[in-house]
């Protein structure tokens, strides 16, 4: 519970400064808020320095309460410990892989969720779109359109033909390459919960795409029933036959070999990490193209590095990469990617949740568990 001093709090990671609005209505008399619109890298990444990690926890220490952005800034056991002052963490999104949640609960820390179904207490604006649209009839999540863009912008050389038509780092000139037609090829989904059936289903519907699928447990009766979940058959919605399974589940080898497109959709975790090595970058025909915008640590760096500075696949898109916001001598940002034999790539700062209604709605709710908890009431959706 709250005491009656003012409460200190920290809105972290806020990149695009809209978060102190949604706290406004908070009284000035009972909390002090700090907004920052930059993170400090992650306290356990092996590349963080230990100047990153004193400076990581100085920023932290003065606040009971910490206002964070999804996955920006990680709470590792290490950090938790350092934070005597911490009372609350107060996450966008309901699922913390990031956080230790056990070591939260030791210290007495509350950690609460802002599952995007907006204010409970009627205050708030319309909850976000996909709270609201039925995927049946077209619904889905803005990491769904993201990946959409990224498939899309590759295949049409998108983001090459601005580069030359507006001369940035080449003399002006007019079309580099010829674009890949989606139609009827494979797309291969890696990893297959609600994010891959729904960009599957896109792919299907809009191009008429062949499916295929893997993850570690995944049955052809789990890809069935999520084919039915997104309003298609599990038998015969494809392009291939009457008898043939709408979202086919392959062996990861076939998917790697087979697929024009691959898109990873996979929860990180330790058994996760790397899934995507120098063995399945080496499976990929030349002519495939590689999209993550799930988490950049499914995919072994110097493995894809490699494949890409060597022109071994058609390109990659990513939005998500091991350290972010990416250092400025990072290789994906020094590399000159237009140099010719190179893969095509293109890169997006993790913007696939990034979209207006759905950050509102995440602020919204962390804004009424904050007053809530500075009134000495029970915070919503607490998970520990």
């Amino acid at each position: 519970m709250a005491s009656a001093t003012r409460v200190k709090v920290g809105i972290l990671d806020d990149y695009h400064g809209i978060a102190a609005q949604y706290f406004s209505s908070i009284e000035p008399a009972k909390v002090e808020i700090i907004t920052f619109n930059d993170t400090i890298s992650a306290y356990s990444h092996p590349r963080t320095t230990d100047a990153d990690r004193r400076a990581l926890v100085e920023r932290l220490t003065p606040f009971a309460v910490l206002s964070t952005m999804r996955e920006r800034t990680p709470f590792p056991t290490e950090l938790l410990r350092q934070l005597p002052n911490l009372k609350v963490l107060l996450a966008t999104g309901t699922q913390f892989e990031s956080f230790d949640m056990k070591t939260a609960k030791d210290l007495g820390i509350t950690v609460g969720a802002a599952p995007g179904k907006g204010r409970t207490d009627g205050k708030g604006s319309e909850p976000s779109a996909r709270a609201r649209i039925d995927i049946k009839k077209g619904g889905g999540h803005p990491t769904t359109q993201h990946a959409w863009a990224l498939i899309l912008a590759l295949a049409r050389n998108v983001a090459a033909d601005d580069a030359v038509v507006k001369g940035k780092g080449v003399k002006p000139g007019w079309q580099t390459d010829l674009a890949i037609g989606l139609q009827g090829k494979t797309l291969g989904l890696v990893g297959f919960g609600r994010l891959g059936a729904l960009t599957a289903r896109v792919g299907l519907l809009a191009w008429g795409m062949r499916i295929v699928c893997w993850s570690e447990n995944l049955t052809q009766e789990k890809a069935d029933k999520l084919a039915e979940d997104v309003g298609l058959a599990a038998t015969g919605g494809g392009i291939v036959g009457d008898d043939e399974k709408t979202f086919k589940v392959v062996s990861k080898e076939e998917l790697f070999k087979t697929s024009d497109v691959v898109s990873l959709h996979y929860v990180l975790s330790l058994r996760s990490k790397g899934i995507v090595g120098a063995r399945e970058l080496g499976w990929l025909k030349s002519s495939a193209l590689l999209i993550n915008t799930s988490r950049g640590p499914l995919i072994d760096e110097d493995a894809l590095l490699e494949t890409l500075r060597n022109g071994r696949i058609r390109g990659a898109a990513l939005d998500v990469f091991d350290i972010e916001p990416l250092p400025a001598d990072s290789p994906w940002r020094a590399e000159d990617w237009q140099e010719q034999g190179k893969s095509r790539v293109l890169l997006t700062p993790h913007m696939g949740y990034v979209e207006e209604g759905t950050l509102r709605t995440w602020y919204e709710e962390t804004a009424e568990n904050l007053e809530r908890y500075v009134e000495g009431r029970e915070l919503l959706h607490a998970l520990t």
